[in-house]
């Protein structure tokens, strides 16, 4: 029961940090978003997250990193999506700053891993 807890208090904090957007989705040119994106964490840890089938503003996602593996279907509003607990947010063309949520298992604390990531296409 007091992972549930847990789980859901974690899930309370995190949709607390998200402001709602008044703005439409809008198609996407999907040359911006489409391909494979890697990049490192402050703490060394690598990551990919390969874009595919965007449509309209739509795109299937896969995010890999430290043997944590997420397939999703997203939208994509605002110049970028959520997966999970991770936000991909188009900064330029090629770049985008990746930002994740990471639980202490220790503490139960959680902070803010932030990254870019170069598009290969």
């Amino acid at each position: 029961m007091a992972d549930v807890l847990s789980i859901l208090s974690a899930n309370y904090k995190a949709a607390g940090l998200t402001v709602p957007s008044k703005t439409p989705y809008v198609a996407v040119d999907p040359n911006l978003y489409e391909g494979s994106w890697s990049g490192k964490y402050a703490n060394n840890k690598s990551f990919n997250i390969s874009v595919s089938n965007v449509d309209g503003f739509r795109a299937k996602v896969h995010y890999q990193s430290d043997g944590t593996s997420k397939y999703q279907d997203v939208l994509i509003k605002d110049g970028g999506f959520r997966i999970g607990d991770t936000k991909f947010a188009l900064v330029q063309q090629g770049t985008a700053l990746i930002a994740n949520v990471v639980t202490d298992p220790a503490t139960g604390a959680t902070y803010l891993d932030k990254a870019y990531a170069t598009q290969k296409t």
